[in-house]
């Protein structure tokens, strides 16, 4: 099993990304799918995640109506996108999947994949 988070860079304040979640050895639509994030001298914090029972969505308060998390069961992947980012959003962020029917509280996942850097300057 192998998750890829990839899409991260650099830009200026106000601006958009879209980070993508690849997975290889599970079908994504079957697990809930999760997008945390660490920031340098942080702690890791959970942005959003997706459910696979009804694709029922939840947003960490600091990202709600900026932040978008959708799958696309034919490419078996997940998205992240990211408008009006704001250099509090720099950080690594990772993708994650849980063998569960909703989204599991706090990081109770079972596979992560490698981070994708986001920096947003002012």
């Amino acid at each position: 099993v192998q998750l890829q988070a990839s899409g991260g860079g650099s830009m200026h304040a106000g601006g958009s990304l879209r980070l993508s979640c690849a997975a290889s050895g599970l079908t994504l639509r079957y697990y809930a799918v999760a997008w945390f994030r660490q920031a340098l001298g942080k702690e890791r914090e959970g942005v959003s995640c997706i459910s696979p029972r009804d694709s029922s969505t939840k947003y960490a308060d600091s990202v709600k109506g900026r932040f978008t998390i959708s799958r696309d069961n034919t490419r078996n992947m997940v998205y992240l996108q990211m408008n009006s980012l704001n250099p509090e959003d720099t950080a690594v962020y990772y993708c994650a999947a849980a063998a569960s029917v909703d989204c599991p509280e706090g990081d109770d996942y079972d596979d992560w994949g490698q981070g994708t850097q986001v920096t947003v300057s002012s």
